[in-house]
């Protein structure tokens, strides 16, 4: 039987939510719009939920984007997702966002380069090539600046994300015609391609729960870094 998700996507700051049977979309909402998740995701959920005909009760599993990403939306996100686990009694699936991303591009034939705006002049990259239906990671997620990273890119590959949009002329520069730009509507993860791949982890029986799931922030959120510094200047004083 086909399990019925619910997928919530907050990693980015265009957040959305998709409905789906099996491999069938039954809804999805995209919002790229100047509010935190917590002004819109709940109400989102039960709208959803409402115009669709599906009780929480349907639901098998939770997917929900786990980062990296936005830290505050990744908090709102899985919160909400866990709640959502512990009323409903329903198992958790976590998804990568730059996998996400690789994965709103099917059977690409170049090296798919994800690269989501971190801040800071960094960014959150991952590299993926296509395989039998499926984005395969070929590099470990990391944040790092993007002229160190693009030193270490050969050959044509296609990049996509707001970090691609932000330093296009950067990558161009360094890569000319070996650089290859995915369209800019498919710059932001979609809950969508999250829910594909919540889909195979949960055929491949790999749910977690609410302890075990746990957000990937590849770095030290500021409120860590500011209370390592006040630690580190007492400890000197």
């Amino acid at each position: 039987m086909s399990p019925t998700l619910l997928t919530i996507q907050t990693a980015s700051p265009a957040g959305s939510i998709a409905l789906t049977a099996g491999e069938r979309l039954l809804a999805e909402l995209n919002l790229d719009v100047r509010k935190t998740p917590t002004e819109w995701l709940l109400q989102s959920i039960e709208d959803l939920l409402d115009k669709t005909e599906v009780k929480k009760a349907d639901l098998d599993a939770i997917a929900v984007v786990q980062g990296p990403g936005s830290f505050t939306g990744l908090r709102v996100g899985l919160a909400t997702a866990k709640g959502l686990s512990l009323v409903t009694g329903c198992p958790l699936l976590g998804i990568s966002s730059l996998q996400c991303l690789a994965m709103q591009l099917p059977f690409a034939g170049l090296p798919v380069c994800v690269m989501l705006d971190a801040r800071k002049q960094e960014v959150y990259t991952a590299s993926y090539r296509w395989e039998g239906g499926y984005p395969h990671p070929v590099t470990e997620e990391k944040v790092v600046g993007p002229d160190l990273f693009l030193a270490g890119v050969v050959g044509e590959t296609l990049f996509v994300g707001n970090g691609a949009q932000l330093y296009r002329t950067l990558i161009v520069r360094k890569l000319g015609g070996r650089a290859h730009f995915a369209p800019a509507f498919m710059n932001l993860p979609r809950a969508a391609g999250a829910a594909a791949l919540a889909l195979r982890k949960w055929e491949a029986g790999r749910t977690c729960t609410a302890d075990e799931l746990l957000p990937n922030y590849l770095r030290p959120s500021e409120a860590e870094l500011n209370l390592h510094n006040k630690k580190k200047s007492g400890n000197t004083g």
